[in-house]
């Protein structure tokens, strides 16, 4: 097991190639994710096999709280190797324990990939000393539990489109001829973004990071990060409709944050934003799309209910993780920082 050194390029760029081309890893166990996270350390584990390459890996987000002079840890979708691998698994993880007496930690918070029905890795996980949390709640863990992911590999885009609902296939054309154009952006575009976000997060009852949070997120994963904008040419005016911004990284396209407009929404403007978003995912040789979340999916009651009922038209498939696990090394001050937090939130509501 080592601790790379984040100073040396080289070591870097062997996890980076490691991660990024490891199927199916989340974009969040890139080192570019911690240039996001700014408000965070971050540090690097890694374990090499009997060839001397890397054989299993890890981004771990540290957030230090100095007046207390502890910290939390958090494995975002990680770690990245081959969980039959339990030698790696291990080793991996006596890294990140090593890494919870450097900094003092009051608790490591670990989601990997694991499925909610994979009861050997959820045991595995158990036995490395971790509690599951948040397998019968939305609104517990810190990524959502539950995703929406469309299978695109080895598909052309009219295979993937047959595989859509009618009224999405013909919103999707309708946008079209409406008007509706969808354009891609860097960091500029967010000037016509912003506004869209914080109309939806008004609409929606939701927070919304700031501006500089979402300049930070695309200028930080770089060139894997696209910034899509729908416009219609309205009285004269080039009007934005909608917006979202995706992820490109291994294998998979990530829809990450998405806002739309209150108004002209008989234009479809979001159902042609996704539609661009995953032909980019097929044009760059992806396998997987992922919607994002689908909190309370299960609940048509919901006022959430809606996201799924979207993306469900767009013939994919339910992907559920295991949750949160946690290890907790001061249980007092894990339920002081809980309940810190839980206040925090409705002050923010």
């Amino acid at each position: 097991m080592e601790i790379i050194n984040k100073s040396d390029k080289k070591a870097v760029s062997e996890y980076e190639s490691f991660v990024g081309n490891t199927k199916g890893v989340s974009f969040m166990q890139s080192y570019n994710w911690s240039r996001v996270k700014s408000n965070w350390n971050s540090e690097i584990v890694a374990v090499r096999g009997g060839d001397g390459n890397i054989a299993g890996a890890c981004l771990v987000l540290i957030r230090e709280i100095p007046f207390l002079k502890r910290s939390l840890l958090y494995v975002p979708r990680g770690p990245v190797c081959d969980y039959e691998n339990i030698s790696v698994l291990w080793e991996i993880f006596d890294g990140i324990d090593y890494l919870a007496k450097e900094y003092n930690a009051y608790k490591i918070i670990c989601d990997p990939p694991v499925s909610e029905n994979d009861s050997k890795g959820i045991e595995l996980m158990r036995s490395l000393g971790f509690s599951r949390k948040g397998e019968n709640s939305d609104n517990e863990t810190v990524q959502c539990r539950c995703n929406y992911q469309l299978d695109i590999e080895g598909k052309s885009a009219d295979e993937i489109m047959s595989g859509f609902k009618a009224d999405h296939r013909n919103r999707i054309r309708k946008a079209s001829r409406k008007g509706v154009y969808c354009e891609i952006k860097g960091i500029e575009g967010l000037e016509d973004f912003y506004p869209l976000m914080e109309e939806t997060g008004a609409r929606d009852n939701f927070p919304v990071r700031s501006y500089e949070y979402f300049k930070r997120f695309i200028e930080g994963l770089g060139e894997n990060c696209r910034l899509f904008i729908c416009y219609a040419d309205i009285e004269g005016r080039k009007t934005p409709l909608s917006g979202a911004v995706a992820v490109r990284y291994s294998d998979v396209v990530t829809y990450v944050y998405g806002a739309s407009s209150n108004e002209h929404r008989n234009l479809y403007p979001n159902y042609l934003m996704q539609w661009t978003m995953i032909n980019w995912a097929t044009e760059s040789g992806c396998s997987l799309y992922d919607f994002g979340g689908i909190p309370c999916f299960r609940d048509k009651d919901s006022p959430k209910y809606g996201i799924y009922k979207f993306k469900k038209g767009f013939g994919g498939e339910v992907v559920c993780y295991a949750g949160d696990f946690v290890k907790e090394f001061n249980p007092v001050l894990c339920f002081f920082m809980q309940a810190y937090r839980f206040i925090n939130s409705i002050r923010h509501r």
